[in-house]
């Protein structure tokens, strides 16, 4: 025989799920606004961004963004992590007027190490979608502590130059050139210890980004006597042959073939002449 239990409790059962329910969501938003970067005192606001790895504008932890630009663009900077860094990167995209958008829009900050390999988001909205009414959106990323060391294969966050890259991955089309106002955040967090893992990395990685540089030799630098080397090579040395590559061989091997191919062949073919 089944029980059938009591309206009143059923109803008092439901309300708690509900009020559970409400709880956590509101507990969430909390919860996610604790650990957001928030700016250092007397930093200046940076307003301009990079288009490349190369052009990225250089940034420091704590030093607000605000740069404007068009729906479509691909957005960089970079700052410097050291080994126990901690860093959140923090993004809003103020998006153009409703009445100009076309439909949903898609978003993603991604952050890269000084060897261009792109580090996880533990945690954050990364890839957020915008709706068509929406005013602006917001991208969050926490990476990973920077470790002082780490075995080759891996991806482990190592000390150095690390890039952000702020881009909308699915747009309407209409929508490409349209303006729009970006304000990032990068927050740090150190706990102090150097070398969380143990070992020692010899160099940063940080990439020599200086293009159109020209490299010029000093002239004060001490340069070898050519001199000094002829007198120990003998005569036959002085006239040697630079080196040469597998193509010029097989170039000489094949000339020499066809030489011997042509004579033979001529031999064969050459009318007799009779004698008497």
């Amino acid at each position: 025989m089944k029980v059938r239990k009591a309206p009143a409790l059923i109803w008092a059962r439901r309300a708690a799920a509900v009020l559970a329910a409400t709880g956590i969501a509101v507990a969430l938003p909390a919860a996610a606004g604790a650990d957001t970067p928030t700016p250092s005192p007397g930093a200046a606001t940076i307003n301009k961004a990079g288009t490349s790895f190369l052009t990225a504008a250089g940034i420091s932890p704590g030093q607000p963004v605000r740069v404007g630009a068009s729906v479509g663009d691909y957005l960089y900077w970079s700052f410097t992590a050291a080994a126990g860094d901690t860093h959140h990167v923090a993004a809003t995209v103020s998006l153009p007027a409703a009445a100009s958008r076309k439909g949903d829009s898609t978003w993603t900050v991604e952050v890269f190490d000084g060897l261009r390999r792109r580090q996880a988001c533990v945690a954050g909205a990364q890839t957020p979608v915008a709706s068509k009414s929406a005013a602006s959106v917001d991208l969050d990323c926490e990476l990973r502590q920077v470790r002082s060391w780490a075995e080759p294969w891996s991806g482990d966050p190592l000390p150095g130059t690390y890039y952000v890259r702020l881009s909308g991955t699915e747009l309407p089309e209409q929508e490409l050139g349209l303006p729009i106002e970006v304000s990032l955040l990068v927050g740090v967090e150190s706990d102090g210890d150097t070398e969380p893992e143990g070992g020692d990395l010899k160099e940063p990685l940080v990439p020599a980004v200086n293009p159109g540089k020209v490299l010029v030799e000093d002239p004060t630098a001490s340069r070898p006597d050519p001199a000094a080397g002829d007198e120990e090579d003998g005569w036959f040395d002085r006239f040697r042959w630079p080196s040469l590559s597998s193509r010029w061989y097989w170039t000489i091997a094949g000339g020499i073939l066809a030489a011997v191919a042509g004579v033979v062949g001529f031999a064969l073919t050459r009318p007799r002449q009779r004698v008497g």
